[in-house]
């Protein structure tokens, strides 16, 4: 159940990211100035991101079994619309991108279906795993421009079309909910008005708006970034994104073993510790090789394993029958937090010609949520710990 369900994750976000590789090719084709690319990217992002609030909630009623088949065929229609005629224009790229989104809604489906699997010491792992799944964007930075070098600027978005309709049918056909799963029994509204009452869903939105958001941005910015500040190829610079894509999932798994071990604290503040110094050290654009591709690497290593610590957090502090409507509003915030920093940084360069300012307030920005994660986080831990116990 467990690779079933990461494999949906990554299938949705493969659809989910097909417009950031695709960003400087529609850039000079459509003559979009640099806030405008910068929008054409961000929307998947924005509505993936508020979509999982009731989808998390949806999930926690009618569970994964049901929804991810239901998200996966969803999200079809806009991939097909956007790669055969949503493409010639920014309104319609936009209109498509806006249904596109639906992919990114997979996350809140997954994290609770996975949550009901696994006993409370083993779920930091098992969701890091799951979140593992965020690669699927990786898989759109290796292929698409590939791809449409191979065929024609469709060929990406039928060939995810084609991958998303075997598994929605695959997951029909052999999806399961865990057999203990608790359904919650309050409506819709009273269980979002639970959720927002609870301290820890909104200290874990934060961190995870950090985390989670930072990566985002830089997965569909970084191409339009490496093109700009270092002159790199669309292809290089894609590439370039995908490697540090792939980093960031591979830490994710074991940020969530880590916290299973060791603690989310201590995980998330050394996280944003490793964020702060390298923003600040990017923001001065260094060299390429060694200085700025090391930092770079570095971030990625240090957000991927930050959101698996967030939501190693969340299966600790969260009760079963809640999981799915806190994952849905923690998620929310982080896809949000990846739609604000592409505006700001497509807004700077815009305005100075640089991107050193926008970098300097990531900077700031973690060493912020570093602060907040040993004082506020650490003593909401503290509380719960009795709690647990008793």
């Amino acid at each position: 159940m467990l690779v079933l369900a990461t494999t949906g994750f990554a299938v949705n976000f493969w659809a989910w990211a097909l417009l950031s590789p695709l960003g400087p090719r529609f850039q000079e084709s459509l003559g979009l100035t640099a806030f405008e690319q910068a929008l054409v990217v961000a929307v998947p992002v924005v509505v993936g991101s508020l979509g999982r609030i009731p989808v998390g909630a949806l999930t926690d009623r009618l569970g994964g079994r049901v929804m991810f088949p239901l998200v996966s065929a969803a999200t079809i229609v806009p991939v097909l619309f956007v790669g055969l005629v949503g493409h010639d224009s920014l309104a319609a790229l936009l209109a498509g991108g806006f249904f596109l989104g639906i992919g990114g809604t997979a996350f809140a489906v997954g994290v609770p279906f996975v949550n009901a699997w696994f006993p409370p010491e083993r779920r930091g792992l098992a969701i890091g795993v799951f979140g593992a799944g965020m690669g699927g964007t990786a898989i759109s930075a290796l292929t698409t421009v590939r791809l449409v070098k191979a065929g024609s600027l469709a060929t990406p978005f039928l060939v995810t079309a084609a991958a998303l309709a075997l598994y929605a049918v695959v997951a029909a056909l052999v999806l399961r909910d865990a057999p203990d799963r608790v359904r919650p029994g309050e409506s819709l509204p009273r269980r979002l008005s639970a959720v927002g009452r609870m301290a820890v869903t909104w200290q874990a939105a934060v961190l995870y708006a950090v985390a989670f958001g930072g990566y985002v941005a830089f997965s569909v910015y970084l191409p339009a970034y490496l093109k700009t500040a270092y002159g790199l190829s669309q292809s290089d610079a894609s590439m370039r994104m995908a490697g540090f894509v792939l980093l960031a999932v591979l830490m994710r798994p074991l940020g969530g073993w880590a916290s299973d071990h060791a603690g989310p604290v201590r995980v998330l503040s050394a996280a944003m510790t490793v964020v702060g110094v390298a923003a600040a050290v990017q923001a001065t654009t260094p060299v390429l090789g060694p200085v700025a591709t090391i930092a770079f690497l570095a971030m990625a290593a240090a957000l991927g394993a930050g959101t698996g610590a967030v939501f190693a957090l969340v299966a600790q502090l969260v009760p079963g029958p809640r999981v799915g409507a806190v994952t849905g509003v923690v998620g929310a915030a982080g896809g949000l937090g990846g739609f604000v920093p592409p505006l700001v940084m497509g807004a700077v360069y815009g305005h100075y010609g640089s991107y050193a300012a926008g970098l300097a307030a990531l900077a700031v920005v973690a060493a912020a949520t570093g602060l907040f994660t040993l004082t506020t986080v650490r003593h909401r831990v503290h509380l719960a710990r009795p709690v647990r116990a008793a």
